[in-house]
């Protein structure tokens, strides 16, 4: 195993908070509602918050037609982690509904934590949609290299808490799946996760 060194030469192209919510409608069925939340506190487009809704993930078509979405307070930078990263994921890549996605104007924002449950929120206008995480694990921190990220190009550092249930919702309708099990990181870890301080680096070139 190479030496650690205390301090990456790599270009750290953002940081922030990224939980995400995968459900299926059965253990060994397809992902039928795919979320990631976006709080970056650092990256080439600046800070930012934002909301990646697909509740239609295998059909094309964007909000009010379908629930797929994007709720954001920059624009740019939401358009960067999509066409960068999210694309890239195995579990997003090829999904129709990242095509013609609607950018709405984020209007507000706010995080509620109650005992056990984290939610994030966020409303463009008066449209609310709500990421839920509930019954949470002992909190991991997660180190993978390139070959282990999900976008194949990046190292990738976080700290990670799965949850055992979770939700997502759009304009108070709960949308279709439920918290499975995956393999990922050499271990099995639920399909809900809160992901703090995740931070994604371009190793330099060997």
């Amino acid at each position: 195993m190479a030496p650690r060194i205390p301090i990456n030469p790599g270009l750290v192209e953002w940081s922030g908070d990224n939980p995400g919510i995968y459900l299926r409608d059965r253990p060994d069925g397809p992902f039928v509602t795919l979320a990631l939340f976006f709080k970056v506190v650092l990256s080439p487009h600046g800070s930012g918050t934002a909301m990646l809704v697909l509740g239609a993930p295998d059909q094309a078509g964007t909000w009010p037609q379908r629930p797929n979405l994007m709720i954001t307070d920059n624009q740019a930078l939401a358009r960067y982690l999509v066409d960068g990263f999210v694309v890239n994921m195995p579990t997003f890549r090829g999904k129709p509904a990242l095509e013609g996605l609607a950018f709405l104007p984020l209007t507000s924002a706010s995080t509620e934590r109650q005992g056990q449950r984290h939610c994030e929120r966020v409303c463009s206008a008066d449209l609310v949609v709500e990421m839920v995480w509930d019954r949470p694990g002992v909190p991991f921190a997660v180190e993978v290299n390139p070959e282990q990220s999900a976008t194949g190009t990046h190292q990738m550092y976080s700290i990670f808490v799965e949850a055992k249930v979770a939700s997502v919702l759009i304009a108070g309708r709960r949308l279709a799946g439920i918290v499975t099990d995956r393999q990922l990181f050499g271990r099995t870890i639920s399909t809900a996760f809160l992901a703090f301080s995740e931070t994604w680096v371009k190793p330099v070139p060997a």
